[in-house]
């Protein structure tokens, strides 16, 4: 992915546009690139003020696996919401829903001032439907990758 391109970047606020999801479960501060219909880098920085952190774990702060997949999911929305036109005037966002994940993997724990580094790309289109794969990352190092699967909503 290290041909996206800088200048490409959203804030919060324009996120927050294109993404039907809100505090406290909007899991994307940033879009840092995108290559339309190909691939979308985005980040996520993690604070001890997160709502999970509270019961998962108290005194032992960890982000959990499905928080990170779902950080995942949002960019890959993000960038289905990027390569599409803008809806007309008065028209609804299309939203897409996460439908399967598969070959996850979890390869260390994420903590309260850690940046993750969010990372997909499509790998396939069929219909209403597009497959991803996807990486977070943490000071370059990859914590977490899954294939997953989002549907457009009938």
């Amino acid at each position: 992915m290290s041909d996206l391109t800088p200048s490409q970047t959203r804030d919060v606020e324009a996120i927050m546009a294109m993404l039907p999801h809100r505090y406290p479960f909007l899991m994307v501060d940033r879009v840092l690139g995108y290559e339309p219909h190909k691939s979308l880098r985005a980040m996520k920085n993690i604070t001890f003020n997160e709502p999970y952190f509270q019961g998962h774990f108290p005194g032992h702060p960890v982000m959990p696996g499905v928080m990170i997949i779902e950080a995942m999911a949002q960019a890959a929305g993000l960038l289905v919401q990027l390569s599409s036109p803008p809806p007309a005037e008065g028209e609804p966002q299309p939203i897409f829903y996460l439908v399967k994940v598969d070959k996850t993997r979890f390869n260390r724990i994420v903590v309260p001032g850690d940046q993750l580094v969010l990372e997909v790309e499509i790998t396939r289109t069929l219909r209403n439907m597009a497959q991803y794969a996807s990486r977070a990352l943490v000071d370059g190092k990859e914590v977490a990758s899954a294939e997953m699967l989002c549907a457009r909503k009938a």
